[in-house]
């Protein structure tokens, strides 16, 4: 698949859902590693596209339309 590492990360959430996280944690340890995952490859995505959207409209700019 690809090369992984592991990283220490430190969050404050909410007391339920802290608990609930550390819950899951001792359930499945991979758990929290696939939402982790999932969202940051979300963000990765959304800023690719948001960058594509952004050089995409200055094109359209230049375009002239003609009736």
């Amino acid at each position: 698949m690809w090369e992984t590492r592991t990283v220490q990360l430190s969050v404050r959430l909410p007391c339920d859902i802290a608990s609930m996280a550390e819950e899951a944690q001792k359930s499945d340890p991979e758990f929290l590693s696939r939402i982790v995952l999932y969202g940051l490859t979300r963000r990765s995505i959304y800023q690719h596209l948001r960058s594509v959207d952004t050089s995409f409209s200055g094109d359209m700019e230049s375009i002239q339309v003609q009736p």
